[in-house]
């Protein structure tokens, strides 16, 4: 069994394994922890070096002294209404290990918030809930999308963030709720709505970049820019990755809102999930209208470059075509010229015995021929077109 596997196990986990019963081996991915060795010697390190923030709420509320992973360990479970929120930025295997014992988590949703480079997903454990969220945001020093991975572990009384990236900034959606108690009261899947909210409106500010840099190709396209195929090229790249962040997203949605009368969700918190739901929704249809739009602008560039192409064959044609009668006009002047001097160098050959030297027709003759002989080369090649 591997290492992760053991310590699943140890954990009080049930460990992934084949159909054959047989311990699986490690999944092709690689982890997203930048600093954790999974040898059988790794430390197991401390939990508390993870955490962004730890409290236990009651009735919306935060409770004093409950700030330390301790202290919200010892108050669950819990009162009704009493809920714990933890969040981790980047953690270690081992840390995600331990709040997975605190907890209770499945192995396989431990498996992959540890591996990470997951699509956007939400599943079901028993009670628990465990979301996969792709969050986005936009460069605009390099005019790129930068996109972030978040696992949420949502169960009765606690919610548990694995974040992976810098995005989304879950300090912002903790002290929106903790401004709303009355929302926050609501539990758990209160925090599951108000991180939902935050990672579709942050596609928001991602959708006009994308929309701006569409907007600059179009311009380019129709400028003649020789680079802007490439540019094309690495914004479909970006717009279908985007396109795998947000149309999951749906069937998240959906999949909560079919679980709305058999989990008794609050039906203040159901409008605004179904509020998410149309803005996902919105955010979806946006990113596809750009991968459309992006392939019938590589389509007319390819079709704008073609045409420009043939425009300069027609061109070089053009010019081969005029060269060709310009040759054509010089060589015919040169057959017409080139016959009285034939002419003229055969009588100016220094023989003794030439029978038109002493004719007194001879200098006549001579003269008429060149012209004869010039004049029908001019129509010959006047009747030709060459002249």
């Amino acid at each position: 069994m591997s290492d992760w596997r053991s310590r699943a196990a140890r954990a009080g986990l049930r460990p992934f394994s084949r159909p054959d019963g047989r311990p699986a081996d490690r999944a092709p991915e690689h982890s997203m922890d930048p600093r954790s060795e999974r040898g059988q010697d790794a430390p197991r390190v401390s939990l508390e070096r993870s955490v962004v923030d730890a409290a236990v709420y009651r009735d919306g509320h935060r409770i004093t002294g409950a700030d330390t992973l301790p202290e919200v360990y010892r108050r669950l479970p819990g009162e009704p209404g009493t809920m714990a929120w933890i969040g981790l930025y980047r953690p270690a295997e081992a840390q995600v290990l331990e709040a997975a014992e605190r907890f209770g988590l499945h192995a396989l949703a431990v498996e992959d918030a540890i591996v990470a480079h997951q699509r956007p997903k939400l599943e079901r454990y028993g009670d628990t809930l465990f979301v996969v969220l792709r969050a986005a945001r936009y460069l605009d020093e390099t005019e790129q999308v930068d996109f972030g991975e978040l696992h949420l572990f949502v169960g009765p009384q606690f919610v548990l963030t694995v974040r992976h990236s810098q995005s989304p900034d879950l300090s912002v959606v903790r002290r929106r709720l903790e401004g709303d108690p009355r929302l926050l009261a609501l539990g758990p899947e209160a925090v599951l709505y108000a991180v939902l909210d935050a990672v579709v409106d942050g596609y928001a500010p991602v959708i006009a970049g994308l929309q701006h840099d569409i907007d600059e190709i179009e311009t380019e396209v129709f400028g003649g820019d020789p680079g802007v195929s490439r540019r094309i090229y690495e914004l479909s790249r970006e717009v279908v990755e985007f396109q795998r962040a947000t149309r999951p997203l749906l069937d998240i949605m959906g999949s909560l809102e079919a679980g709305f009368a058999k989990y008794g969700t609050d039906q203040e918190l159901q409008r605004y999930l179904r509020d998410v739901a149309d803005h996902a929704t919105t955010a979806a249809e946006r990113v596809d209208g750009f991968r459309q739009l992006l392939q019938n602008i590589l389509l007319l560039n390819a079709t704008l470059v073609s045409q420009a192409q043939n425009e300069e064959m027609r061109q070089l044609a053009e010019a081969g075509h005029a060269q060709n009668n310009e040759i054509k006009k010089i060589s015919s002047w040169a057959a017409i010229l080139f016959a009285p001097t034939l002419i003229g160098t055969v009588y100016g050959m220094n023989f003794a015995h030439m029978p038109e030297l002493a004719w007194v027709f001879g200098y006549p003759f001579a003269i008429g021929l060149m012209a004869l002989v010039c004049g029908g080369l001019y129509l010959v090649f006047k009747r030709r077109d060459w002249l």
